[in-house]
């Protein structure tokens, strides 16, 4: 990870994402930093403190009660990961 070159917020930020008529809170620590990497057999998410529980809180939220199959975070380059960082998405699923 670079930690000069960051895209993720510098200061705490919330985004509401609406999903089947649900309203999503995300929220963004500040200082957060996520890095995603494919290494050709695996994926790997680095990322500091701040970032590891900003993703924590992503994966709560999608896991909370009420929320529909299929809601969904797309985290990009431009919205929150690191410069160089793949895309990743984050994807309730409860049908098996």
């Amino acid at each position: 990870m670079n930690p000069e070159v960051s895209s993720a917020p510098t200061e705490s930020a919330q985004g509401t994402a609406v999903v089947d008529g649900a309203g999503l809170v995300f929220t963004w620590d500040a200082d957060a930093r996520i890095e995603v990497r494919d290494l050709g057999g695996e994926v790997v998410i680095e990322a500091n403190a701040t970032g590891l529980r900003t993703l924590a809180g992503h994966l709560l939220v999608l896991a909370g009660d009420g929320v529909p199959d299929g809601a969904h975070l797309h985290l990009e380059e431009s919205n929150g990961l690191e410069k160089g960082s793949i895309s990743l998405v984050l994807e309730r699923s409860d049908e098996e």
